[in-house]
């Protein structure tokens, strides 16, 4: 008797882990926010065990882990080394597969993932996101009534990229030659999102790592690497695009990421297709060649001179770079060597902004807020500008910052980076 199915459910194993200590209630969001056990990591994994010993899977239990965020700061903060990134990830296949959603948040989903992996339907939406910015629709969901009566739609028109039209139609070449003595190569990652709304992010991605002696190679397809999808519970597509991904990559000598979501997922690949017996080797050796880009610089030695940039900084630990890939120390060291830039540490680093993937998109209401407390915490320091290595933290602490009037310049890392290697002003950031 199981609530679960055969098909990779939740291993027994790793949920016996949890000894039940409590040292992930304080960084867990939603514990932070409603202070329930069945919100907190260790609840949830009592949840899955229970959901092993029952016929079905409770509406409680669902609710329990649809409001995870998947932040995976239990991870870091656990003492016992229980591996809840993937509990929580064969749990909620299982959902998907097996507890039927309600018709209004089973059409929200489908329309979700039949838009943000799919970057030319992206650059179709982006007159859209444009008009409704120039006509100040925006600012009218800021309004409280709004947002209570649409908090989905309320939550994807606050979210709307910013970017420019013209940057959203650029492209990258699909090679670029490495300046000086060749490194090796690189795989570039360009992402869905990241590709359409954060083409400066993967220009000066490409530049820095040309600069440094890589040769840079940046295939157009596949379009999306399945990690909206796979952090999702929506699994079997995510397992097609993990495939497709390896295909287009394993060629190259690393594979590099500049969006933490993207390379937290591909550097899971091992796991996603542990059971297929084609792929499970390859999916392990291509993830033990992706490196988050502040990674793959910090493992050399610099070559191309860093030029002053008098700015304060501070840093936000995107949670699938920080607890996901464990990758806190490499980004703030290329900061750090910048000369003139003045780091900072804000409160409360590891608590979740809210964004998580698109958790932002179908719990608005608890991502709005712990996107308030991210940003407050970041305006408290004073910095001249927020630095974070994903484009949904972007996005989320740029909306929150701006609803609190007091806006945010969020940059990349590597936009900073880039910007000393020129010797130039940082760019603006889209506002």
């Amino acid at each position: 008797m199981s609530g679960f199915d055969d098909i990779r459910p939740p291993s027994p194993d790793l949920i016996d882990d949890c000894v039940h200590c409590g040292f992930c209630l304080p960084t867990c969001p939603t514990y932070v926010l409603w202070g329930e056990e069945m919100d907190s990591p260790r609840g949830r994994i009592v949840l899955m065990r229970a959901g092993h010993e029952q016929e079905s899977l409770s509406a409680q239990q669902v609710q329990a882990w649809d409001n995870c965020l998947g932040c995976m700061a239990c991870v870091t903060a656990c003492p016992s080394g229980v591996q809840y990134d993937k509990l929580i990830e064969d749990t909620r296949s299982q959902i998907e597969r097996n507890v039927p959603r309600e018709p209004g948040d089973g059409l929200h989903r489908k329309l979700l993932f039949a838009l943000f992996p799919h970057p030319a339907r992206l650059r179709a939406l982006a007159p859209l996101i444009a008009a409704q910015r120039a006509l100040g629709i925006q600012r009218l969901f800021r309004r409280a009534r709004l947002r209570r009566g649409l908090p989905r739609l309320a939550a994807l028109v606050r979210l709307a990229p910013a970017a420019p039209l013209r940057e959203t139609r650029r492209r990258l070449p699909e090679r670029s030659a490495a300046r000086g003595a060749r490194r090796g190569s690189v795989g570039l990652l360009q992402g869905c999102v990241q590709r359409v709304f954060f083409a400066g992010v993967n220009e000066a991605t490409v530049a820095v790592l040309a600069a440094e002696g890589w040769e840079v190679h940046a295939p157009r397809r596949p379009d999306c690497c399945g990690a909206l999808q796979l952090h999702s519970g929506d699994d079997e597509p995510a397992r097609a695009r993990a495939r497709d991904t390896i295909a287009a990559f394993e060629r190259y000598d690393v594979v590099a990421v500049n969006a933490a979501g993207c390379g937290a997922a591909l550097k899971d690949y091992g796991h996603l297709l542990r059971d297929d017996p084609q792929w499970a080797q390859r999916a392990r050796e291509f993830s033990a060649r992706v490196r988050d880009v502040s990674e793959l610089l910090a493992e050399h030695e610099p070559r191309a001179q860093r030029h002053p940039l008098p700015l304060h900084v501070v840093y936000h630990d995107a949670c699938h770079l920080a607890h996901a890939q464990g990758v806190r120390s490499a980004p703030r060291d290329l900061l750090r060597a910048i000369p003139g830039l003045q780091l900072i540490e804000p409160a409360e680093w590891e608590i979740c902004c809210g964004s998580a993937g698109v958790y932002n998109l179908l719990k608005p209401e608890p991502a709005a807020e712990l996107g308030r407390r991210k940003a407050r915490n970041l305006l408290a320091t004073g910095a001249d500008v927020v630095v974070a290595a994903n484009p949904g933290c972007a996005l989320q602490i740029a909306a929150a910052a701006g609803e609190l009037h007091r806006p945010l310049a969020v940059h990349h890392p590597i936009e900073l980076l880039h910007a000393s290697l020129r010797g130039c002003a940082l760019p603006a950031a889209p506002g």
